[in-house]
């Protein structure tokens, strides 16, 4: 039997779909299965329909980890850090990237459309997809997240 190969969402707005249709195209070579949520051109949209359906994804458990994009990338992690459990990390360098993965266990990486080249966006998505998680003292303080998330529902 072949070995299963992770699923990765990812979504833009117009002001990032070339960029999206890039990384998918990237990630679809590099072996991974990527679902698309939109948008499908480059016709204005509103980001925050694409960082939500992302994002939900992401929050019920149904897909691990996602990429977003929109023109700065500000727009899309706000979005999607409003959800539980998701925790949206906007990175411009691999060092971002990185640190994203290993302090904060990012399982949303968001980039900048208008702000980064492709081949730093390439860059930037293979070191988000391979860094692990570091776990202990970091484990505890995203445990608080919940919490704040928690509370204020209740």
């Amino acid at each position: 039997m072949g070995e299963k190969k992770e699923r990765i969402v990812i979504g833009s707005d117009h002001a990032a779909y070339p960029l999206k249709e890039s990384m998918k195209s990237y990630l679809l070579k590099k072996g991974f299965e990527v679902s698309d949520v939109g948008t499908y051109s480059e016709a204005s949209v509103d980001y925050p329909d694409y960082g939500m359906a992302l994002a939900r994804l992401v929050s019920t458990g149904e897909i691990r980890r996602g990429i977003l994009m929109c023109g700065t990338g500000l727009g899309m992690s706000m979005t999607a850090n409003r959800f539980s459990h998701v925790r949206a990390a906007l990175c411009n360098d691999v060092e971002t990237a990185a640190m994203s993965r290993r302090h904060n266990d990012a399982n949303i990486l968001v980039l900048g459309g208008r702000i980064i080249e492709e081949a730093l966006a390439r860059d930037i998505v293979d070191v988000w997809l391979k860094t692990p998680f570091d776990g202990g003292r970091h484990q505890n303080r995203l445990d608080k997240f919940d919490c704040v998330v928690q509370s204020a529902l209740d």
